[in-house]
């Protein structure tokens, strides 16, 4: 559904063509000091401009409409609202008989019975985003003293960015690339396990983001190669810190007081340049297509942000369970 959280609520609504894309967040406490300045350093952070993403540019303006008053949360639900602006749906028609390989075109044609709004991805587009990074900046004031930090780190296999997009930009094709996200500053104790540890709160939001694919926590799937006695994190003082953090500062689904740590992995933009193939419905056989429109080489660019709001809006939910 398009709700996440038990205390710390958001609902995100809208299609990337439609009107707006917003989100309202449930649970907010008052006096949390707010206003749509706030929002925009991280919104900037998200935008489209650098090479390598999409030519398409919104203003990307929130507007707050309930939940805010004299510059402080009211305690009832804030919206905020995004208006789309800038939008070419016309190229976007082709895709009702040829869907995109790698993309949801075809699964939400057949789960939605063809109602859905195709246009730019509809309510399954990255546009939606928007919501997340808006409602993590509100999860972020609440989150008082907590850093929470996330960084593109590789992509198209290389850890030389720039030298990747580059690649891309020559070659016409999309890349991926891995995030990583570190939080400082967690007490210990933050996790409800067993089916609302902080490691599946936080996976359960990370992979509303759009084109994510995998997550590991610490060392992840190195840890398989260890022994356990190299795996193991001594504790070297009464706070709980630890030698090494290949659990990436959880035990047993609750946080021990060490920084957070994860890395995630963002598969190439489905919408490549390059010619494709698939299955066309009007003729019923398989098909050479293009996509038309625009679009993102390298939508790893643009996802740090929204990895950073994600884990805030769940650990802001799980901070306020605890308390």
């Amino acid at each position: 559904m398009n709700t996440f959280g038990n205390l710390f609520c958001i609902n995100i609504f809208g299609e990337s063509h439609g009107a707006v894309v917003g989100v309202t967040i449930d649970g907010c406490p008052p006096g949390v000091l707010l206003n749509e300045e706030d929002m925009l350093p991280d919104l900037e952070r998200r935008k489209a401009g650098a090479a390598g993403t999409t030519p398409r540019k919104e203003e990307d303006a929130p507007n707050i409409v309930s939940g805010v008053f004299n510059g402080t949360t009211t305690g009832a639900p804030i919206t905020v609202l995004f208006e789309n602006k800038n939008t070419k749906s016309a190229d976007y028609e082709a895709l009702r008989k040829t869907p995109r390989p790698g993309h949801a075109d075809w699964v939400l044609d057949k789960k939605f019975k063809g109602y859905n709004d195709y246009r730019g991805g509809g309510h399954s587009s990255g546009r939606l985003t928007l919501a997340l990074v808006a409602a993590g900046v509100v999860a972020k004031k609440i989150l008082s003293g907590i850093k929470v930090t996330a960084i593109l780190t590789e992509a198209g296999g290389s850890t030389n960015v720039d030298a990747a997009i580059a690649q891309a930009i020559e070659e016409q094709d999309s890349i991926g690339g891995i995030v990583t996200c570190n939080v400082l500053g967690l007490p210990v104790g933050i996790g409800e396990p067993f089916f609302d540890s902080v490691e599946s709160v936080i996976s359960h939001i990370i992979f509303a983001i759009p084109a994510i694919k995998g997550i590991e926590f610490g060392s992840g799937f190195a840890a398989t190669h260890m022994k356990g006695s190299i795996h193991n994190d001594a504790i070297i003082d009464a706070e709980g810190t630890t030698k090494s953090n290949h659990a990436g500062g959880i035990n047993g689904g609750i946080t021990n007081g060490n920084e957070l740590y994860f890395r995630v992995a963002v598969k190439p933009t489905s919408s490549t340049p390059r010619e494709q193939q698939t299955w066309n419905t009007e003729e019923q056989a398989v098909t050479s297509f293009t996509v038309k429109g625009r679009h993102d080489l390298c939508i790893a660019l643009r996802v740090p942000v929204v990895v950073e709001a994600a884990t805030a809006i769940a650990l802001a939910d799980l901070m306020m369970r605890t308390k």
